[in-house]
């Protein structure tokens, strides 16, 4: 591995949903370089694939698996096939998940309201009601669900976004408390503007105007690394957060702390 590996995961399994691009890529490599055996769970089989081949070249332990969030099917399969790689899994990073349009609610199709539902919302149920029996076998465990500053006030023109990642929220805190006495801990992360496909891309219109409206809605006058957020989900995993059970760890440049200026 590189010059700078650590190992406070050797030994340990972490199963990444949607590590094939963004947050989830920087974060499966980070758990890669600290020893973990990553399970790369992506639709995108293509990306996950490669990254596969990344981290191995750098002398570490993973493999690319097909996983739709969406469906109970494609989850537990993948989970099944990370157990039968690894033996078993210590880290779950729920971490897939899609935008909203910009537009108001009463604006909003049906449709696209149910396939944020379905992938931001149902995906981490679908996954943790998997991922737990697992960690009691194990064990214990480790899980964290991606929300979003979103998931802590309120956005105009992305309700549906907000709600669902509210919902995170309330399921990480509740799911929590059911669980700790099984030695597992779950938390939630809420990152704000990434420097990512999604932001970059899809959200900002791809152009420099967009790009400086993403900037000018954080305080720090930048947008975070993808770096940044990975660092924080290993340390939410990592024994140095034994005590952290139930919490939702901002992590947004001053973005949802009030106005500034």
């Amino acid at each position: 591995m590189t010059a700078h590996s650590f190992a406070r995961f050797e030994g340990k399994c972490a199963f990444v949903t949607g590590s094939a691009s963004g947050i989830g890529k920087t974060t499966a490599l980070a758990f890669a370089r600290e020893g973990a055996m990553v399970a790369l769970a992506d639709r995108d089989e293509k990306g996950a694939r490669a990254l596969a081949r990344a981290i191995e070249a750098e002398g570490g332990r993973a493999f690319a698996v097909p996983c739709n969030v969406a469906d109970a099917k494609s989850i537990e399969t993948a989970l099944h096939e990370t157990v039968a790689n690894y033996g078993g899994i210590d880290i779950a990073f729920n971490n897939a998940g899609i935008e909203q349009a910009g537009v108001p609610l009463a604006d909003l199709p049906e449709e696209d309201f149910d396939r944020i539902v379905a992938i931001d919302l149902r995906g981490v149920y679908l996954c943790m009601r998997k991922q737990i029996p697992l960690m009691r076998k194990r064990g214990g465990g480790v899980i964290v669900n991606t929300s979003s500053g979103a998931g802590v006030v309120g956005i105009a023109n992305q309700a549906a976004y907000a709600a669902v990642k509210h919902g995170v929220i309330g399921m990480t805190r509740s799911v929590a408390l059911e669980v700790i006495r099984d030695n597992i801990r779950v938390n939630a992360l809420c990152p704000g503007i990434i420097e990512t496909p999604m932001i970059t891309e899809r959200v900002s219109g791809g152009t420099d105007e967009g790009r400086q409206r993403m900037v000018g809605q954080e305080p720090i006058g930048r947008l975070g690394k993808p770096e940044e957020i990975a660092q924080s989900v290993l340390y939410m995993c990592s024994e140095a957060a034994g005590f952290m059970v139930g919490h939702a760890m901002i992590v947004d440049g001053g973005q949802t702390t009030g106005i500034s200026g």
